[in-house]
């Protein structure tokens, strides 16, 4: 039978009663009728039967169809389409979790009018990332790209967990700014009711302003970044996880803690259940390190180029890093510290011996930075000094200058690009692969 859902939905099937039932509940249920809903992920027509597999969020069930009628009218009706399934549950060892459903009862709930603009049921998406990007609404329903969001979702909570065990709270800050907190080229500026405010590239000056009430916070949320890259890496809008925290001593603080969030989305994501093979690292005990001036000198010396100049790391630098540290340390995690200053925002804290370097860090994580953190100033005589050795305006600071002009302790953050993260874990070629609706220089829809 296929018939509309609306005017079937009710009826049981042999005479029982149902309840929905998900194809991962169904080894639990051999021999019992039940209710399947879900898409129509694929269909095998053979010459006596037809394989139907029905995807929900849990999985996917295979239906067994032998009615010569029913499976004539599933020939017509293309993937995507919601179907109410119904039928007993039979123990079949060639089918997904070792069980199928037999004697079904197909109920139409709604289906589109022609095949979708991107195969779902293909292991591996082949059609162009533009062509996905645009067809967004339908190429995030592939079992990776699912995968790919609990993936996601499981780093956020290990986040989330983590801190709030640690005694950090959870904060929301605007998104809206009147002055950017990093300087710079790479910001977006807005109409505000006749004046101008700019997006956030970061909660950066909110989070440094509740350590003086709250002392440990942290935010999930997003940030924005006018690149003016096409590049596989880059975005206008990412997702930040950001972390600060009061009554430190220096970065190393920070980095502690930084590795012990990582250890926790680790675990977390772990446990996701994937339709693609993601190695989750171990996070180890100490991460390693090494200070930007020895990392230059090891790259200059390696790659017969003079570096002492460089005031960051290009990204073939940070790859070829990676590689060296999995080589000496077994480790696909490593802190750069100690980054010029002259490459760092004005709050950050130089380092106290040698003011040319600074108490911040890098995390690359296999040779992708996705961590940038460090020690930030907490003196107010200090912040008028280095926004004035940058020749910044001090007016539209006032109100985050305000916290420091009162008293605050030494303190320090970071913040972390999971999705940068996302796509080291499952080695996806472009960033864009992992986000759900990305926004650069070339698009903004769907």
């Amino acid at each position: 039978m296929l018939a509309d859902y609306s005017a079937s939905h009710s009826t049981p099937v042999h005479g029982t009663p149902f309840v929905r039932t998900l194809a991962k509940e169904m080894p639990s249920h051999v021999g019992a009728d039940v209710l399947l809903q879900g898409w129509l992920h694929h269909q095998r027509q053979m010459k006596s039967v037809s394989f139907l597999l029905l995807r929900d969020r849990s999985g996917i069930a295979q239906v067994v169809v032998e009615d010569s009628h029913v499976r004539a009218m599933l020939g017509n009706v293309p993937h995507e389409a919601v179907l109410a399934v119904r039928g007993r549950v039979v123990a079949a060892p060639q089918a997904p979790d070792g069980v199928e459903m037999h004697d079904p009862v197909i109920d139409m709930i709604s289906a589109g009018p022609e095949e979708p603009p991107v195969e779902i049921f293909r292991p591996v998406m082949q059609t162009q990332l533009a062509t996905r990007l645009d067809h967004a609404a339908i190429a995030l329903r592939h079992p990776n790209r699912v995968s790919t969001q609990r993936l996601l979702s499981a780093a956020m909570h290990g986040f989330r967990n983590t801190l709030t065990a640690n005694g950090f709270t959870e904060i929301a800050t605007p998104k809206l700014l009147e002055a950017a907190p990093e300087g710079g080229a790479n910001v977006f500026t807005v109409d505000y009711f006749g004046r101008p405010a700019y997006l956030a590239q970061s909660p950066q000056l909110y989070k440094q302003i509740m350590v003086g009430a709250l002392e440990r916070v942290f935010e999930i949320g997003p940030a924005f970044r006018a690149e003016p890259h096409d590049t596989s890496r880059h975005v206008s809008q990412f997702l930040s996880l950001d972390a600060e925290m009061g009554f430190i001593r220096d970065h190393h603080d920070v980095m502690a803690v930084a590795r012990d969030v990582l250890a926790g989305m680790m675990a977390k994501m772990a446990k996701v259940k994937s339709s693609e093979a993601v190695d989750i690292p171990t996070v180890p005990t100490t991460i390693p390190e090494i200070h930007f001036a020895d990392a230059m000198a090891l790259l200059g010396d390696a790659l017969g180029q003079d570096l002492r100049d460089e005031p960051d790391l290009a990204p073939e630098h940070e790859r070829w890093l990676g590689d060296w540290c999995e080589q000496t340390f077994g480790t696909a995690w490593l802190f750069v510290t100690g980054y010029p200053m002259r490459k760092r925002p004005f709050y950050t804290h130089p380092q106290p011996d040698d003011s040319r370097w600074s108490n911040s860090f890098d995390l690359l994580f296999r040779g992708l930075e996705i961590i940038t953190g460090g020690q930030r100033l907490h003196l107010h005589s200090d912040y008028l000094a280095a926004l004035d050795q940058r020749r910044i305006d001090v007016t539209p600071f006032a109100g985050y200058l305000e916290a420091f002009s009162y008293g605050m302790p030494p303190h320090g953050g970071f913040a972390l690009g999971v999705e940068r993260l996302i796509r080291q874990l499952t080695g996806a070629e472009n960033i864009r692969d992992v986000m759900l609706f990305p926004r650069d220089i070339q698009r903004l829809s769907p």
